[in-house]
């Protein structure tokens, strides 16, 4: 009998908390409002820039390409979106783009436009479109509701499928760690974060599309992956991965080429 509760609560949990995505068009888990994830964002951003050396765009010409790169892609995105009548899917946003000093090469979007660059990222990137290739693949997590997605999952795995909003309040500090990790704060594993495979091809998809809506040729995206995967070292195999193997990827981005290509043309 408690084998049967305990499905039939998980069962009504899935059901009630599956939302379709705006963006993507599929199924996902979303047990937790975007407007409290965005408040949540606000804390730990400021926090995290507290706690490392943000460089000056005044004063740092990579920080002023970051910065000029995150306009032109957040501005393009809430044109994009307004014109297809689905304003709702940038509700609350306010852009926030900072440059970390950091031998990382790593950046992620927090919900509400958080976004932060690390400078060991550039040596890869190499010029303001690749940058702009992966600002848009980070900047597609957020906008696809990923971070949200891992969490809502781990929650069902870590709390047993208790009543989330109250084990939200009562536990903030696991929580904030669960947030911490959705997010990709603090990684080392580059700048692609440890997304699920398919979140990770989402985000090649419309990454590229958002580059390009900005005016950047996709088309940089393949040597740009070309170059993190160089620089990535030895890999798991792809079935034991949260990533797409490399040769995967690139070839999802080229099938994908075409559809971004209109947007850039569109543009220019």
């Amino acid at each position: 009998m408690k084998k049967i509760l305990i499905f039939v609560l998980f069962s009504a949990i899935i059901l009630t908390g599956c939302v379709i995505n705006k963006v993507t068009g599929r199924k996902q888990l979303s047990l937790v409002p975007e407007s409290e994830l965005q408040l949540m964002a606000v804390s730990q951003y400021s926090t995290f820039l507290s706690e490392n050396k943000v460089l000056n765009p005044s004063s740092n010409k990579d920080a002023a390409m970051v910065d000029r790169v995150g306009a032109r892609i957040s501005n393009a995105i809430t044109n994009y979106f307004k014109s297809q009548g689905k304003e709702s899917v940038t509700e609350g946003y306010k852009w926030e783009f900072n440059t970390i000093e950091s031998k990382e090469a790593n950046a992620w979007c927090m919900p509400g436009g958080k976004v932060v660059v690390y400078t060991g990222l550039l040596p890869i990137t190499q010029n303001e479109t690749a940058l702009a290739i992966v600002v848009g693949h980070e900047i597609a997590h957020a906008i696809a509701l990923h971070g949200s997605e891992r969490m809502s999952q781990a929650m069902m795995q870590q709390l047993g499928g208790m009543a989330l909003e109250i084990a939200i309040s009562q536990k903030p500090e696991e929580t904030k760690n669960l947030f911490m990790q959705a997010y990709g704060i603090g990684s080392t594993l580059g700048a692609v974060l440890p997304w699920s495979r398919q979140q990770e091809t989402e985000a090649d998809q419309y990454g590229l599309m958002f580059a390009a809506m900005a005016g950047y040729d996709p088309q940089e995206a393949i040597p740009f992956w070309q170059r993190m995967s160089e620089a990535g070292g030895t890999k798991p195999p792809e079935f034991l991965s949260t990533h797409p193997s490399d040769e995967t990827r690139i070839r999802k981005l080229k099938e994908f080429m075409p559809e971004a290509t209109k947007y850039y043309t569109k543009s220019n």
